[in-house]
């Protein structure tokens, strides 16, 4: 690349940062999100049998359907729908212009198997930036190189040569007033990845892709698994594991959510009495609030409760504060649908959420990792006795007493 070309892309890099607005956490709510199937047109990696192309368009559909019916309030737009071919620059300008709060680019990883006898496998998220390393710049490298397959791309993108390493240096000047917030999304997502696909965590990296430098909003772009590795290529196909993927992208969006829009802000102690708690009596029937479609209307818990006995001779009750914050959400809120025996109060302005009614520990114990897996990972057990808030020692010892 010559020096003419570097400076008109840097020129270029510069200038549009100068406009990125900087919007912080607690500042805005997440109203629409832009979700990004790799590849289209071109089948982008193969494997044995599959291709990148329909494994990402299948994925962002699945997962976008979810969104919306738990969050009919959020606008799901997709940068194709099905197999057509989108510039990576048009990819990111129709975010811009919807003025999208997030932008999810979801891609399969693959690497050169000629040259290498190894079959990597695991699952990585990419933010904007210059890569640290060989390998993050061939990701860059391979996801970049679908330029070529555009008519105009030496004009669209200033002759950037994506098989250049030089070409990269520019990303070296990249500042994204965003990356604090997409490293928070990219961080949520891999650990959720983690609870819920059986492979490796390749972790959280830097790279310069064409398709999130121009974002002016929080970016990343996720690599689901190896599609040249036969076992990595039937699990991403298979109905499980897209399952699975979809519901580590949907618990990263709903954590990340309620993050920036101040919601399950578990701020308070987790034992212990609470003070001047001000119960709300509301209808509970958990009905959603905007339906949308009669499978929502009727989903199952996320957790039922075994048939025991009721031994519960001591009025202690164990629920599980799944949030607390500052909005008052109602019961029935779709989001919460798949929860169970759902109560909250209110103290001192904050609003603190709940579920269930268990009389054993053990029973608490089993709602709570239900709770967590389901995106509400700040979740922890709370005791009342006689409707006063005891610490959880307390409820211990008196069950033990009682067992005596």
């Amino acid at each position: 690349m010559n020096k003419v070309i570097l400076t008109s892309l840097t020129i270029g890099i510069i200038s549009s940062l100068l406009f990125l607005p900087f919007e912080s956490f607690g500042a805005k709510k997440i109203r629409t999100l832009v979700i990004d199937p790799g590849h289209g047109g071109d089948p982008g990696a193969i494997g044995s049998f599959s291709q990148e192309k329909n494994i990402t368009l299948e994925i962002a559909l699945k997962l976008g359907k979810t969104i919306l019916a738990n969050f009919p309030d959020t606008k799901v737009l997709y940068t194709r729908t099905s197999d057509k071919a989108v510039a990576l620059k048009d990819r990111t300008a129709l975010a811009n212009q919807a003025k999208a709060d997030l932008f999810l680019s979801i891609h399969c990883n693959s690497n050169d198997s000629k040259a290498c006898n190894v079959k990597p496998k695991g699952f990585e998220t990419f933010v904007m930036g210059m890569h640290k390393s060989d390998a993050n710049l061939d990701v860059a490298k391979k996801e970049n190189a679908a330029i070529l397959n555009e008519k105009n791309y030496l004009e669209d993108y200033e002759s950037f040569d994506p098989n250049s390493p030089d070409a990269y240096i520019i990303f070296s000047l990249f500042q994204n007033a965003h990356l604090d917030q997409s490293l928070t999304f990219a961080s949520k997502l891999q650990t959720h990845y983690q609870k819920n696909i059986p492979s490796v965590n390749r972790g959280v990296k830097q790279a310069g892709f064409l398709v999130l430098y121009r974002s002016t909003m929080p970016a990343i772009l996720t690599e689901i698994g190896f599609i040249n590795n036969p076992e990595e290529e039937k699990y991403m196909n298979s109905e499980e594991g897209q399952a699975q993927i979809v519901k580590s992208l949907f618990n990263a969006f709903k954590e990340y959510k309620y993050q920036v829009e101040g919601f399950n802000n578990q701020t308070d102690s987790k034992n212990g009495k609470d003070d001047n708690d001000t119960p709300i009596v509301e209808n509970t029937d958990q009905t959603p609030t905007k339906p949308t479609s009669n499978s929502q209307a009727t989903a199952k818990p996320i957790y039922e409760k075994p048939h025991t006995a009721n031994k519960n001779k001591t009025n202690i009750i164990f629920k599980i504060q799944f949030a607390s914050s500052s909005i008052d959400k109602p019961l029935n809120a779709l989001e919460f649908s798949k929860l169970t025996e759902l109560s909250k109060i209110q103290q001192n302005g904050i609003y603190k959420y709940f579920s269930g009614k268990e009389s054993t520990l053990e029973g608490a114990q089993a709602l709570l990792k239900s709770i967590q897996e389901n995106g509400f990972t700040d979740a922890f057990i709370v005791v009342y006795k006689n409707g006063e808030r005891i610490s959880t020692a307390d409820a211990i010892r008196i069950l033990k007493e009682q067992n005596k």
